[in-house]
């Protein structure tokens, strides 16, 4: 069945990811969810629409809850604003049933894949020790 191919094949690539490709998943994640959400929105399947938005919203909560605040100082704060300020537009999308916050998310969702991916291209470019995943295994990395 390619469902569970597909699973299997996602189990792995999680399973043996780094912690900064665990966020670039997570991202993709949230961004597909919301596509999907936009996509049953405009068939009007709300069911559907509801339970990939409530995804997006879970991936959005798993995200806050990596954030290192005591390193990450102001960056971290204002990630963390921002993951309320989506996970708020989510919200507004699920109730109000209308494209243009869903839109919205995908735009900033956007954004935060290309500066995810900047910022591993440069920490693969100074050849810095690897991030495991976990909350308590993460080694530094070098402060820019």
């Amino acid at each position: 069945m390619p469902v569970n191919a597909y699973s299997s094949y996602l189990e792995n690539k999680v399973l043996g990811a780094s912690a900064l490709e665990l966020v670039s998943l997570l991202y993709d994640g949230a961004q597909e969810a919301v596509r999907s959400a936009l996509r049953h929105l405009a068939e009007g399947d709300i069911a559907a629409r509801s339970r990939e938005i409530t995804r997006a919203q879970m991936i959005l909560a798993e995200l806050a809850s990596s954030v290192d605040q005591e390193r990450g100082g102001d960056i971290s704060r204002q990630l963390l604003d921002l993951y309320a300020y989506l996970q708020r537009r989510l919200t507004t999308a699920n109730t109000e049933q209308k494209p243009e916050p869903l839109e919205e998310v995908g735009r900033l969702l956007g954004t935060l894949i290309d500066g995810w991916r900047q910022c591993r291209t440069a920490l693969e470019a100074i050849d810095a020790p690897p991030i495991r995943s976990g909350h308590y295994e993460a080694e530094p990395v070098a402060a820019y």
